[in-house]
Order: structure tokens, then sequence, then C-alpha cells
């Protein structure tokens, strides 16, 4: 349930802002946390702030996610000041303090609640509106696992635990159909079939990284389109956004979620079918930027899987949504019955896409290969193993 606006006030008097609250509105940004943008008068200056209360249902340990922000975003920021790279607070989420110093507020009903600069001047879309947008969201998000390379201080805490585990998911998926607690199966019938059809494709990455032939990586693990602010003016990604479940993960399932968000132009629970389509162009441009700043430190097995994460990433989400539409509705916040059913199924729709054009998915990438072994990020170049 929303929070009042006077309550907001008492929950802002709790970090390092200083200035008067004017208003607090709701800012809606992604499906799990409860979010807020609060306007303060700060010397005769409006200055905005986001003030965000995380679903402990969803992070069971806010704790340790903020600490895993606090290590991202300050390695980042240094990272970027080492290049002497412009426009930095807007580059990188800036968490406020509480006034006790800490990077989150536990309030006594137990809730907890974090603030960050309101980034200004940019903006985020439900879905892409050109090729040259999917370019900035590749490079963005190619841009953020290269940053996090060489992140020190031993490995990070997986917020939620085997997140992208897709043989578990699948599992969780056919223990949903068999309860159909909720006599739902009957509505997907369809969708549950297509599932089924399509579990081969669950472990071929997770028995690659088995077997040592994929590396573990700092993965972003939600790279929805959406998640990368770009500047109103020039239409230059600026900011990664939504950094809850940042861990230890697989560059290629961030990179299947950026196909799965941006080479479609359609939104994710898009009930006209039709529309949904993977299309070229703009997987083209998603992968040349992502290759631009992730090229020079992926090695060639990751490359050769690029196209099929697209496509397993796809489908993965497509299972979980249609697990949640089974179990009730329970994960994904949904604002219409049958909500969590119509995502799947646009998921599923562009599985089948992607499927129809993989083979010259991944024909394009390996054609930007040789130019991405030599990328530079950070003013750094290597080779590729």
């Amino acid at each position: 349930m929303a929070y009042q606006e006077q309550q907001l006030q008492e929950i802002s008097k709790q970090f390092q802002i200083y200035g008067e609250i004017l208003h607090a509105e709701t800012f809606k940004i992604g499906h799990i946390n409860e979010t807020y943008s609060a306007t303060y008068d700060q010397g005769g200056m409006r200055v905005r702030y986001i003030h965000q209360k995380i679903n402990k249902n969803v992070f069971k340990n806010p704790p340790a996610v903020m600490k895993n922000v606090m290590r991202v975003t300050t390695h980042i920021r240094r990272k970027l000041e080492a290049m002497a790279a412009r426009d930095i607070t807007r580059r990188s989420l800036i968490v406020i303090p509480t006034r006790s110093g800490q990077s989150f507020y536990r309030s006594r009903e137990g809730e907890y609640w974090r603030t960050f600069v309101f980034v200004e001047g940019v903006q985020t879309f439900e879905s892409v509106q050109s090729s040259e947008q999917a370019f900035q969201a590749g490079r963005a998000f190619g841009e953020f696992q290269s940053l996090l390379v060489d992140l020190p201080g031993g490995r990070l805490t997986e917020t939620i635990p085997n997140f992208h585990h897709t043989r578990r998911r699948f599992s969780a998926l056919q223990q949903a159909i068999q309860k159909d607690r909720y006599n739902r199966a009957k509505d997907a019938k369809r969708e549950i079939s297509f599932a089924l059809q399509h579990e081969s494709l669950v472990d071929v990455i997770l028995n690659a990284m088995a077997k040592g032939k994929i590396p573990e990586r700092i993965t972003h693990n939600d790279t929805k389109f959406n998640n990368v602010m770009l500047d109103t003016l020039t239409g230059e990604a600026k900011c990664v956004v939504d950094l809850d479940t940042v861990m230890p993960g697989c560059a290629l399932y961030d990179f299947g979620d950026m196909v799965r968000t941006t080479t479609s132009p359609t939104l994710e629970d898009e009930k006209d079918l039709s529309k949904v389509k993977m299309h070229m162009p703009i997987f083209k441009k998603l992968a040349d930027g992502y290759l631009s700043t992730a090229g020079s430190f992926l090695t060639r097995t990751e490359k050769s899987l690029l196209a099929f994460s697209g496509k397993l990433i796809t489908f993965e989400i497509g299972i979980r949504f249609l697990t949640d539409f089974l179990s009730g509705d329970t994960y994904f916040r949904i604002h219409r019955p049958d909500h969590n059913l119509d995502r799947c199924r646009t998921q599923f729709k562009l599985v089948e896409s992607i499927e129809q054009q993989e083979e010259a998915m991944q024909q394009f990438v390996n054609s930007l290969d040789g130019k991405s072994s030599s990328a530079t990020v950070g003013g750094r170049s290597s080779k590729n193993p």
C-alpha cells in the first residue's frame, strides 16, 4: 500500500538531505519496489530525490542488497573519475546516507528505506523507439559489466539465489502445473505445452558454466531496456539503474535480457501478438553497442552463445510469468486479470521469432568479433582468450 505524503516526510528526515520537503509522489518504475519522487526546497532551489522501500518479500536480506549497491556504485564512480569521465553524477547512482551514516534506514515497522539522488535530464522507455536507442542500451550495459570486471573485495552476495538458474525456474513451473492451486492451467494449455516442448534450452548455459567453459562475472541480471536512462537532449545512455540484482552471474544472461526487451518494439505485456517480432536491424545495433564495450573481456565461447542467450532468457522470463500466473500472481505486480498470462504469451511469441532468425543473428555477432576484440573500455584494451 502506497505511503501517504506525511509518512514520507517522516522517512525523509532520516536521511542526510538538507532542506524542506515540498511534496512527494509515486514514481512508477519496475515491478518490485515501492518508489517515490520527493521534491525539496534547498536554498531556494528545487531539488529531487528518490525514496524507495525495498520489497522484503523479494529481497530477503535488504542490508546485503545495499552492501552490494554501495560496493558497485562506489567502484564505478572511482573508475569513471580515473578515466576523467564527464557528467559522473549522472552516470552512476548516488546513495544518500542516513543521519547515522548508513546506506539504508530501517523503520519501526521493520521496513527498509533508501534514498538516491534524482538523475535529472534523462528519460526511460518501456519499449525501444529506434535502433540508436538499442545501440545505447547495449553500450551502457556492456560498459557496466566492464567497469565491474576488477571489483575488489571478494564475491558479491547473491541477493536472489539462483535468480537465472533456468533449470530451477523450469522445475518451479512443473510444480505449479502439477499443483494448479487456482485452477488456471485450463486457461494456459497452449503456453504450458510450448514451455514443456522447449525444455532442452534450459541446461545449455548452466552446463557450460559447470564445466568451466563460461566464467562467472558480476552482472546486472535485470537488463530491461527501461533500466537504462537516456539523456533527454542527446539520447545518449547515461545511467544504469535498478541495481538490486547486481551479483555474481553470467554475462550471457544480461545480453539475453537485452535482446528480450529491446529487439521487439512492443510492451512486455503486448496483447496483440502480431506486433511481437525480433527486429534484425535493432538486434544488430544492440549487439554492436554491447560488443563495443564488452567485447574486450568476453571469451569466444560467450560470444558464440549471444544469439542463443536471447532465446533462452526470453523463454525463462516467459516461464516465470506463466509460473506466477498459475501460482496466483504472487511475485510480479499485475494491473489487470490474466496480466501475467499476457506477459507470458508475449515472451513465447518472441521466442518463436528469435528461433526463426537465430542463425542470422549469430552470424552477425561473429562478423563483429574482429572489431570487438580490439575494443577499448576505460582507455584499455585486451585480447579475447
